[in-house]
């Protein structure tokens, strides 16, 4: 049996070599009939008229607002299948990614599926914050499956039924995180369910800078403080006079088993897994609205 439509969705930000590259990535997906892709252009001050091509791929210019929602939501209004898949520009989705999203065929009460994403493969010697991003999973889908009644798909390869998107309005365009967690409880509350799908897989790639890494986990930290305040219950926060003590003592700890053992990735786990968690928490002082 013929696997449904699939409208693909990728929003972008930066300049015009990495919007190059991207659609040259984008153009290896195998595509059926009915089928299609669109990049979202949603860098500030870029403009269009109308939709472009680049390698054949669809491009679409949309910076009135600054946010992965919005550029998801005019991305999807360009299409008309059966599915959306969204992925990151910074992914190198799988060939035959859209078929393996249908194997097996998903339930009728299915709106969301939870595709696979892996971090980029980081050589042992390689740049130390990708190198942790890669031995830690940083991207991987059970980073968000670990939440109980809050789990939710990362939008960083999810599909989503289309006809349950727009009965609940598609993604917020007002927040710069955390849109993915959103629409997944906004989805529940409407009786609908979600899937996995691992097979179906991207590869992530990864912050090479320290400042990358903090950076995202700051944005994160403060999409999570905004699930917060919009769902009680749900991701609170930690005290972070105990946190920081942690993070100390973590840290010390670690470099001295990596020491004597002379064991990098050891050594670069006790630095990064304490600056990561707590980068997310201070991140939860940061606004989440667009700038």
């Amino acid at each position: 049996m013929a696997r449904p439509s699939v409208d693909v969705v990728v929003p972008f930000r930066g300049t015009q070599a990495e919007l190059a590259e991207l659609c040259l990535c984008l153009a290896a997906i195998r595509l059926a009939e009915g089928d299609s892709v669109v990049v979202v252009d949603n860098t500030p001050g870029s403009s269009g008229d109308g939709a472009t091509q680049c390698s054949g791929i669809e491009v679409v210019h949309a910076a009135e607002v600054s946010s992965p929602g919005y550029a998801r939501n005019r991305g999807a209004e360009r299409g008309g299948a059966e599915w959306v898949v969204f992925i990151d520009a910074d992914t190198v989705p799988a060939t035959d990614l859209l078929d393996r999203y249908f194997d097996p065929r998903p339930g009728d009460r299915t709106a969301l599926m939870a595709g696979g994403v892996s971090d980029e493969e980081v050589p042992l010697r390689g740049p130390p914050a990708a190198r942790y991003a890669h031995i830690r999973g940083l991207m991987g889908q059970e980073n968000t499956f670990r939440f109980e009644q809050w789990s939710f798909p990362q939008t960083a390869n999810a599909a989503c039924r289309r006809n349950a998107f727009e009965a609940v309005g598609g993604f917020r365009e007002e927040i710069r995180a955390a849109e993915d967690a959103d629409l997944t409880f906004r989805l529940k509350a409407a009786g609908w369910e979600i899937e996995r799908r691992e097979a179906a897989r991207v590869v992530h790639g990864s912050r090479q800078t320290v400042r990358g890494l903090v950076a995202q986990k700051l944005t994160h930290g403060a999409g999570g403080a905004w699930l917060a305040r919009q769902y009680p219950g749900a991701f609170p926060a930690r005290r972070r006079p105990g946190l920081l003590w942690w993070g100390l003592r973590t840290a010390a700890g670690g470099l001295v088993t990596a020491a004597r053992r002379r064991d990098r990735d050891r050594a670069l786990w006790a630095l990064f897994e304490p600056l990561e968690q707590l980068s997310y928490e201070f991140g939860r002082s940061l606004r989440n609205e667009p700038r």
